[in-house]
């Protein structure tokens, strides 16, 4: 025979690509349209997170379950690995941290169906389709299967498969729901600017309308990491010009935030996923008594909402911005975007500021006659607080008399948006 080895893997490809499209193209009964037929229904997984958990000894440990799955996923469709990065270190401990959310969250299966549809919407820029999600389910089973051997029962498939097609029945419809909204956007840049080592703030242009508000976030994707994508919140409220500013600290880990600190130019491109978040500061609250919290790149959002909430003219402002300087390692340094600040804070006399270089300062600092009327937007970036320490301040704020309804942050996996990690998550289950 004298195809080449090249030859061959690129046969394989093509044939693997012709069952995909096949797969795509199915009728109304294959096992894909079951993701699409009906939306996800809550059911109470209690039974099903028991048996998982008593049985996860068999299958762990989970890296190696997942090594195992992409090993498996890989073999059978070579032309899925493009979706991977080279190194799959982020990717495998991203899944494993999904299936503990997933395992520990089963009893409460309305929160997941809700977090994976959102999920859903979010991967869209990705193209991923029904038929890749049955061949990561189908990787899954055999090396569940291969790991547990002759203790594997068909009881503990079904709880396995029960809690995957949850979660991915969810993201498929979300996906549905967001069909008339552009998967990503293109942008230029029209500045970057160096404010501290290794951190930059940067203004992009979308050539397209991007709608947004005050508080959100998006996913970015530098063009030095095709198919990688970070969030960061977007630090400048809506402007008739349409530019989008936002803050980027680099991890030194040849991440998405590195190549947009340092690989990034005035002129280049970037894409933009679809705006998310929980920091929004709905009309009937702009007249309200307000409480910031922030730390490094923390600051992106408030100062976002700021702004919005300078536009308004329909009340009376009482909003009080609590700073936590510097991180670790740097105690005491000045916030990277003074300039803005001070610029801004003037004039204005219903802004006040209050800086310290521990949380536990700025905890204190609540400033309200009636902490009960208080509403608190919390924005605590990773390297000037540790891990959890926006649920720890959001805890303590709520004991100080702030409703717990009247606290507003966004939640575990989004803590990341502040800041600036090495890596991203690319599609949830199925790729990084």
């Amino acid at each position: 025979m004298n195809t080449s080895g090249e030859d061959y893997h690129a046969l394989l490809a093509r044939h693997d690509a012709m069952r995909l499209r096949r797969r795509i193209l199915a009728p109304a009964d294959s096992r894909t349209d079951r993701w699409t037929a009906e939306a996800p229904r809550a059911y109470d997984g209690t039974a099903d997170q028991l048996l998982i958990s008593d049985a996860l000894p068999l299958v762990g440990p989970v890296d190696e379950l997942i090594a195992d799955l992409y090993r498996i996923l890989f073999e059978r469709h070579p032309y899925l690995r493009a979706l991977f990065p080279e190194s799959m270190a982020f990717q495998r401990d991203h899944l494993a941290s999904i299936f503990h959310y997933l395992i520990g969250n089963l009893h409460r299966t309305d929160e997941l169906i809700r977090v994976f549809r959102q999920l859903g919407r979010d991967h869209r820029k990705l193209g991923v389709r029904p038929a890749q999600f049955a061949a990561f389910e189908e990787a899954l089973v055999e090396a569940l299967r291969l790991r547990a051997g002759i203790r594997w029962t068909g009881a503990l498939e079904d709880a396995w498969l029960r809690m995957l097609n949850l979660a991915v029945s969810a993201m498929v419809r979300g996906a549905d729901e967001a069909i008339s909204e552009p998967p990503s956007w293109e942008a230029t840049v029209v500045a970057h600017e160096l404010r501290a080592p290794g951190l930059a703030v940067l203004r992009v242009r979308p050539h397209q309308p991007y709608a947004f508000e005050a508080g959100q976030y998006a996913s970015l994707e530098s063009p030095l990491l095709e198919q990688a994508w970070r969030p960061y919140y977007l630090a400048r409220a809506p402007h008739p010009d349409g530019e989008l500013e936002f803050h980027v600290r680099a991890r030194n880990a040849g991440g998405v935030s590195d190549a947009l600190v340092h690989g990034t130019r005035v002129g280049g491109t970037v894409r933009i996923g679809a705006p998310r978040g929980a920091l929004v500061l709905p009309d009937h609250l702009l007249s309200a008594e307000l409480l910031l919290l922030a730390s490094g790149t923390g600051w992106a959002p408030m100062k976002a909402l700021l702004q919005r909430i300078d536009a308004d003219r329909s009340g009376v402002h009482r909003v009080r911005l609590l700073l936590l300087r510097g991180g670790p390692g740097s105690a005491g340094e000045e916030l990277y975007d003074a300039a803005a600040l001070e610029a801004f804070r003037r004039d204005r006399p219903w802004l006040t500021v209050v800086a310290a270089d521990a949380p536990g300062a700025l905890l204190g600092e609540t400033g309200a006659r009636s902490p009960a009327r208080q509403h608190a937007f919390v924005a605590l970036s990773p390297e000037a607080a540790p891990a959890g320490a926006g649920r720890e301040a959001a805890a303590r704020l709520a004991a100080a008399g702030i409703p717990q309804a009247h606290l507003h942050l966004d939640t575990a996996d989004r803590g990341a948006v502040t800041g600036g990690s090495a890596s991203t998550a690319r599609t949830g289950l199925l790729s990084a």
